[in-house]
């Protein structure tokens, strides 16, 4: 069973940047496209971004384009987030998800197969 690893969360500053890892262990990443989710207290979960199994396609939410970039390492088996320009409103606990997948593409969307523990992103001065 695909296991998923999420760190670099912690507490940053509005305007400040962190950068969010998810690495898989025991299995290949190379047939997974992978989605980030956030939850906030209160609120239900969303769709922050996704990409595909090769790196070539990625999708964002209308909330975070422009902030936050999503790529991948399948050689070291990892996905990042790099989110920049944060927000009170980021704040959340975030969790990465593994989809496989035949073909190309990702979508934000229910049906992922695998997810990790979250780590906890505090946006606060």
């Amino acid at each position: 069973q695909l296991q998923l690893v999420e760190s670099g969360g912690g507490l940053v500053q509005p305007g400040g940047s962190l950068r969010l890892s998810c690495a898989a262990s025991r299995f290949t990443l190379d047939y997974y496209a992978i989605g980030w989710f956030r939850q906030a207290p209160g609120k239900e979960r969303e769709g922050v971004s996704c990409i595909s199994r090769s790196g070539d396609s990625t999708n964002y939410a209308d909330s975070v384009k422009g902030r936050f970039t999503i790529s991948r390492d399948n050689a070291k088996k990892t996905v990042y987030l790099q989110m920049n320009s944060l927000k009170p409103e980021d704040t959340a606990v975030y969790y990465c998800a593994a989809e496989r997948r035949l073909f190309g593409g990702c979508v934000l969307a229910d049906g992922y197969d695998y997810w990790g523990q979250g780590t906890q992103v505090t946006v606060s001065s």
